[in-house]
């Protein structure tokens, strides 16, 4: 045996195989689906959660809750967090936690929750804080600047506008 017989007789890439071409196709005819049958009709696809005619296991389970389209994505962020990754006199902006993997996926709001303690002085640019982070940036002399975030749905502007 030699080096260039290993991969003899491997096909890389198989051809698919062309259903319902003829008799000599040897998937003539019935097209590989065989005789009567369910599977053998057109449009033989199923529901993915059909069970054989029973009731299905997702109208038998009770439904709870619901999600909401319109609420907002709010990434959070301890003041212990920024304690350890930021330096004394840093400012703290969504694209510097970004840069620091404090806050890599996509959100609408960044909070500040005050979870840890805080030393350094920092400038810290968030949409919302919490009572405990404002009073511990505040107290190790840092800096406070809120940026206005997304405005909540209105659903019915005619009744806010009559208010």
């Amino acid at each position: 045996m030699n080096l260039h017989d290993v991969n003899e007789g491997i096909e890389k890439y198989k051809k698919r195989k062309r259903i319902g071409r003829g008799i000599g196709s040897g998937t003539g005819k019935t097209s590989a689906r065989g005789h009567k049958g369910q599977r053998s009709r057109a449009g033989a696809s199923r529901h993915p959660a059909f069970q054989g005619g029973a009731m299905p296991m997702i109208r038998r389970i009770p439904k709870r809750g619901f999600t909401n389209k319109f609420a907002l994505t709010v990434a959070a962020v301890n003041v212990s967090e920024l304690e350890s990754n930021f330096e004394n006199g840093d400012s703290v902006t969504p694209e510097s936690l970004l840069a620091r993997n404090l806050a890599n996926f996509r959100f609408d709001v960044l909070k500040i929750l005050g979870n840890g303690k805080l030393t350094k002085k920092l400038k810290v640019t968030a949409h919302r804080f919490s009572t405990s982070a404002r009073e511990k940036i505040n107290q190790a002399g840092g800096e406070i600047i809120e940026i206005p975030g997304k405005k909540p749905v209105v659903k019915n502007k005619q009744k806010s506008a009559k208010k």
